[in-house]
């Protein structure tokens, strides 16, 4: 693989993490939403990762078998969990029912949290990954020298 390649994969999961970030911080900031526009309490959403081929060139797929296996990482979709909301008893709120629940968002913050650690830390291999082969770039530059 060679800096290029290393730097695209990186890259490409750095966005990826962004974007599964992004969608945890949507969904902890509307756990207490009970209606949206589409009517209903906000559903959870989750991203759906795909891998993809790193060459971008023709030269690049003809060059050898070894970086035949070499992917990156895009988010294909964000999907909304399809789980039914919680109901909760809190007659006195303005969108309980004739019984008096309230259908709350599923969205379990822990859980939430668990996820954005991970992404987080996902996010972190990915910089100190293209930190390494910069560091290796500058070296082999040094050996010319």
């Amino acid at each position: 693989m060679d800096f290029f390649s290393s730097m695209r994969v990186s890259a490409s999961g750095l966005e990826a993490q962004t974007k599964r970030m992004n969608t945890v911080s949507s969904n902890i900031a509307n756990a207490e939403t009970t209606q949206t526009a589409e009517g209903g309490p906000y559903k959870r959403k989750d991203p759906v990762f795909t891998a993809t081929t790193d060459r971008e060139s023709f030269g690049e797929i003809l060059q050898n078998k070894l970086d035949e296996e070499i992917q990156g990482v895009v988010v294909e979709d964000i999907v909304k969990d399809e789980r039914p909301p919680r109901m909760v008893y809190n007659p006195s709120h303005p969108q309980a029912n004739e019984e008096g629940y309230v259908a709350m968002p599923n969205i379990n913050p822990v859980e939430e949290m668990a996820n954005m650690i991970s992404a987080q830390r996902s996010y972190e291999a990915n910089v100190t990954a293209m930190n390494a082969a910069k560091a290796m770039a500058q070296k082999a530059l040094e050996i010319g020298k």
